[in-house]
């Protein structure tokens, strides 16, 4: 699993730079100013979370405790649902992807919590 979420984590940083070069220059003209915020929220969240993701990654190698993998699996849902839905809505207007954020931010949290606890144990 954790080469699985190194490869996520790498592609989600390829990702995350293309989409904030994609908003800082072809979306500017493009959306408003609070769908260009949400669509760089996404992008803010998504950077964050691919470092924990490879941070995660790192732990587990050095604790060697498979624990702290189910919190970057949960980073990794969450980038998914947070981000992803964050530029759905950015890009198309349409209302309905608005009430996947939360999912994607409880995902987050959760990611959060298990690293803790994962720590936690391992100390």
């Amino acid at each position: 699993m954790s080469r699985f979420l190194l490869v996520f984590a790498a592609l989600s940083g390829a990702v995350t730079v293309s989409l904030g070069a994609f908003a800082a220059h072809g979306l500017k003209a493009q959306l408003s100013p609070y769908l260009l915020g949400v669509f760089e929220t996404g992008v803010q969240y998504q950077a964050w979370h691919t470092l924990a993701i490879m941070g995660c990654v790192i732990l587990s190698r050095i604790l060697g405790s498979k624990q702290v993998l189910y919190a970057a699996l949960f980073f990794a849902v969450g980038i998914l649902f947070f981000s992803g839905s964050l530029y759905a809505l950015a890009l198309t207007g349409i209302k309905w992807f608005g009430p996947i954020t939360p999912m994607g931010g409880v995902c987050f949290i959760i990611g959060w919590v298990a690293l803790a606890v994962a720590a936690w144990r391992s100390a």
